[in-house]
C-alpha cells in the first residue's frame, strides 16, 4: 500500500511526514534557545488529555534476581527453585503491564558507567557535530533532535542517537563500524564501548527470553533460539531541562513496537507507565535494569503478555539520560506464536509478519502509540498482494 501523509488536518497532524519534497525546513531543536523564548513553542505543547503529571504514584514492579539463574546449571536445585519463582513473578507482571526489574544480571558496572559517560560526551558535542550522523527520513538509526524532521506537532523534548546491533557472527563489529564510518576513527572508543554494551545486552536478553519461555509453558530454548542472530537497536536518550515541563513530554505515550526493551536510567526520575487507568512511575535504580515487553513479543505470546503504554516526562531543573536496548528478531524471521500457545480457547490474535516490515511501518506509515500493533495488523490484512 502506497502511503504519503501530508500534515493538513488535526487527525493527521502527528503522522510521519513522507512527502519530503514539500516539507519546509524543520525546526532546529536547541533547548538552550527555546527555553529563553517568552512563549513556549506550540510544536512542543501536547493536548490537554496527554499533558504530563509530574507527581504520580510509584508502580509496584517485581524485582527479579537473576544470580542463580545465570550462574547455576539448569538442573541444580537452587537454580530450579529460583527459576520457578522468577518465572512466576514475570508471568504476573507481563499479564498486568509487561514491566519488571532485573538485578544481579551479571553486567559489569564499569561498562554501564562507561556507556553513560560516552553518552554524555556525545550529547555535549556541538549540534553541527551531532548532525553529521543525522537520521535520514524513513530510517531508524542516526541522530534525531526531537524528531523535528518527522513530525510537526506533539514534538518530544529530547535528543536521541540510535544505531543497529547485529548478533550475526559474520557481522560481529556492527556498532564499532558505525561509529568509525559515520564519525571518524576518533570515535573508535565510543564504538568499542557500545559494541561491548550491546553484546552484553543481547546476552542478557537471551537469558530473559529463556525465563519468558518457561513462564509461558513453552520449551526453555524456544524464544532464545528465535532471537539468536538478533538484529536489534540501541538508543541513547537525552532529555534536557525544560522551562515548561507541564506542557510537553520527553517521549509521548507509546508501546514499544520491538520485542523486549532493556533500559538503564540515570538518577533522574522520568519513566511513567499507564496501569489501571493511571500513570505510575518507575523510580531509577542504578543496580537494576528496567525490562518491558514490546509489541512484537506480545504477538509472539499470542496476546498473553502485554506491551504497555509508557512515556517519559521532563523537568525544569535536571537533564536526564537513559540507555535503551531494543531486542528485535532477525529481520527476515517470521513472527508467529508457538503451537503451545494456540488452542480452541485462544486462537491466533495477529497475522504472521516479519520484523523488517513492522519496522518499516513504524518509520514510514504510523507514529508509535498504544494501537501500533493493531494498526499494523489491520494494514497487513488490507494490504494488496
Amino acid at each position: 500500500m502506497a502511503v504519503s501523509y501530508v500534515t493538513t488536518s488535526p487527525e493527521e497532524e502527528d503522522k510521519p511526514r513522507l512527502d519530503f519534497g514539500n516539507i519546509q525546513t524543520p525546526l532546529i531543536f536547541n533547548p538552550s534557545m527555546l527555553n529563553l523564548q517568552p512563549n513556549f513553542p506550540n510544536q512542543f505543547i501536547w493536548p490537554d488529555h496527554e499533558k504530563p503529571s509530574i507527581n504520580v504514584p510509584q508502580l509496584d514492579v517485581p524485582l527479579i534476581d537473576l544470580q542463580n539463574f545465570i550462574s547455576d546449571p539448569p538442573d541444580s536445585p537452587s537454580s530450579s527453585s529460583s527459576t520457578l519463582e522468577a518465572s512466576r513473578l514475570i508471568s504476573e507482571a507481563c499479564k498486568k503491564h509487561g514491566f519488571f526489574l532485573v538485578v544481579n544480571h551479571g553486567i559489569n558496572e564499569a561498562l554501564i558507567s562507561d556507556a553513560h559517560e560516552y553518552m554524555s560526551r556525545f550529547f555535549d558535542m556541538p549540534l553541527s557535530e551531532k548532525q553529521r550522523v543525522l537520521r535520514k527520513p524513513g530510517e531508524s538509526c542516526g541522530y534525531a533532535s526531537s524528531f523535528t524532521g518527522r513530525f510537526s506537532t506533539k514534538l518530544p523534548w529530547k535528543e536521541t542517537l540510535s544505531f543497529r546491533f547485529s548478533d550475526d557472527k559474520s557481522r560481529s563489529k556492527t556498532v564499532e563500524d558505525y561509529f568509525c564510518d559515520a564519525l571518524g576513527h576518533g570515535f573508535e572508543p565510543f564504538g568499542k564501548v557500545y559494541q561491548e554494551y550491546c553484546e552484553a545486552m543481547s546476552s542478557l536478553s537471551l537469558k530473559i527470553m529463556e525465563l519468558l519461555g518457561i513462564s509461558l509453558g513453552v520449551n526453555r530454548d524456544y524464544f532464545r533460539d528465535f532471537f539468536q542472530e538478533n538484529d536489534s537497536i540501541m538508543r541513547l536518550n537525552y532529555y534536557p531541562p525544560c522551562q515548561k515541563p507541564d506542557l510537553t513530554l520527553g517521549t509521548g505515550p507509546h508501546c514499544d513496537p520491538t520485542s523486549l526493551t532493556i533500559l538503564h536510567q540515570d538518577h533522574v526520575n522520568g519513566l511513567q507507565v499507564f496501569v489501571e487507568n493511571q500513570w505510575r512511575s518507575i523510580r531509577p535504580n542504578p543496580k537494576a535494569f528496567v525490562v518491558n515487553i514490546g509489541d512484537t513479543f506480545m504477538a509472539l505470546s499470542n496476546n498473553r503478555y502485554k506491551s504497555c503504554l509508557h512515556r517519559a516526562v521532563v523537568n525544569s531543573e535536571s537533564e536526564r539520560k537513559s540507555l535503551a536496548f531494543f531486542l528485535c528478531p532477525k529481520k527476515d524471521r517470521v513472527v508467529k506464536p508457538p503451537r503451545e500457545l494456540l488452542d480452541s480457547v485462544t486462537p491466533r490474535r495477529y497475522p504472521d509478519f516479519t520484523w523488517s516490515l513492522f519496522l518499516e511501518f513504524t518509520q514510514k506509515h504510523y507514529r508509535a502509540d498504544m494501537n501500533t500493533l493493531q494498526a499494523f495488523s489491520d494494514w497487513l490484512t488490507n494490504k494488496p498482494i
